[in-house]
């Protein structure tokens, strides 16, 4: 059984654990997930396998109005992964993976070497971690805009004395004299902070509710409410 999931940040809160000491913790409503497919060495030149992430029009009774709501939601081509087109002529459709997998808005990859006991179509739930388990959580960080480089790159202020009170937050000189005579790459400045692929490791898991499919992790994790999220063992 793969030891991985993916899920959606709920938010933080605290719990009380056995001596009565307060633990904060982000609770992650993680799966149930579906395996959509699996990667072999031999076919696909490494080992890994696919998971999907939040059924699309899961309320939607009326069958035309989902259909709708499925072609909106995701693309021909992973409509044609999922097994989801209608087949025709020139493009046959794809084996249907299993009648109890349904439309799947996000797909994720996870790195394993042992497949067995594993097939396509089978479902994944937060029961495969259990409390005590150390886990790595992957996210997009909160995203702020464009920042000076005190608050991106944690820059000292200059001096207010002096006639320089309009260049307290100033970057100073980013010069490199005669030699080499140009701006370095790589060189700390002001720009885009934020919205990138941040990973919290060496978490501890505090709490796994199977019923209502909660994950509770000790500390926090990258990004907004709601922001997509993959847990899987710790590399450390």
């Amino acid at each position: 059984m793969i030891k991985g999931i993916i899920g959606k940040k709920v938010g933080m809160t605290q719990i009380f654990d056995e001596d009565g000491a307060v633990v904060p913790v982000t609770v992650i409503k993680a799966g149930p997930c579906w395996i959509t497919q699996i990667k072999t060495l031999d076919a696909d030149g490494y080992s890994a396998v696919q998971l999907g992430f939040e059924e699309i029009a899961a309320n939607v009774t009326d069958e035309k109005a989902r259909e709708r709501k499925i072609e909106r939601r995701l693309k021909k081509p992973v409509r044609g992964h999922l097994g989801l087109l209608k087949p025709d002529g020139e493009h046959p459709q794809r084996k249907k993976l299993a009648e109890n997998v349904p439309a799947l808005r996000h797909l994720r990859e996870f790195r394993t070497e042992d497949l067995s006991g594993m097939q396509e179509g089978q479902q994944i739930t937060v029961e495969v971690f259990e409390a005590g388990d150390y886990v790595d959580v992957v996210g997009t960080s909160k995203g702020k805009g464009f920042a000076g480089t005190i608050k991106r790159h944690h820059f000292h202020r200059q001096p207010k004395t002096h006639g320089a009170s309009d260049r307290v937050r100033a970057p100073g000189s980013i010069g490199a004299t005669t030699t080499p005579g140009r701006v370095m790459k790589g060189t700390r400045m002001a720009g885009r902070m934020g919205g990138e692929r941040v990973t919290m490791q060496n978490l501890e898991v505090v709490v796994v509710d199977a019923e209502r499919h909660l994950l509770a992790v000790r500390g926090s994790i990258p990004g907004a409410k709601g922001g997509l999220v993959t847990i899987q063992p710790t590399v450390k």
